[in-house]
């Protein structure tokens, strides 16, 4: 390998420390993600908005983050529920999706159904029910901790909803044909880590 110029080095790392809100946000865009719809109860009604800022976070006890703009009406919603809903959506439900990240359709109004009291989004590929036991401030977002208390699949879960660089997309059917294969990868499966 060359010798890498130690002054070209520092010039890049300068360049790379200035960037604009706008930059970070289409640099995170590159990470693909599932999509969500967080949602929680307040007063009787049902509130709902999309995320795909999610993740597990312990197996026991089981927790769940989501990351909340501390604009949103939710973030004050959860914090007053103590409690919030995961809907993990399928890749057949894009107007969902769209619906509760304000974008509605007036031929689609989504249905909620109830999780142990909370209200999830009907037909979601997986929905969740947690009490939240953490809240903590992340710049403009909070992150919410949520023990889950209950959990629910559906039988046959169809692939899901991805959002990568600000579009939704679908997952491709893997090529496993041997010109797909990366150089190096090991086709015989008897081999073992």
């Amino acid at each position: 390998m060359p010798p890498v110029e130690q002054a070209s080095i520092a010039a890049q790392d300068e360049a790379a420390r200035v960037f604009t809100q706008r930059q970070f946000r289409d640099a995170m865009g590159q990470f693909a993600t599932g999509v969500v719809v967080i949602s929680t109860e307040r007063d009787g009604e049902a509130h709902a908005m999309t995320a795909n800022a999610f993740m597990s976070g312990s197996l026991q006890p089981p927790l769940v983050m989501v990351s909340v703009a501390c604009s949103a009406r939710a973030c004050e919603r959860i914090r007053a529920a103590g409690t919030f809903g995961v809907s993990i959506l399928a890749c057949t439900q894009q107007l969902v999706s769209n619906h509760f990240a304000g974008k509605p359709s007036p031929d689609h109004v989504p249905a909620f159904e109830r999780l142990d009291g909370l209200p999830v989004v009907a037909g979601a590929s997986v929905q969740i029910a947690a009490d939240l036991r953490h809240d903590y401030a992340c710049g403009d977002h909070a992150l919410f901790v949520g023990e889950v208390r209950a959990l629910r699949q559906a039988p046959s879960p169809a692939r899901p909803l991805l959002f990568h660089g600000g579009r939704y997309g679908r997952m491709a059917a893997p090529d496993w044909s041997a010109d797909a294969l990366p150089e190096g990868f090991w086709a015989n499966h008897e081999y073992r880590w």
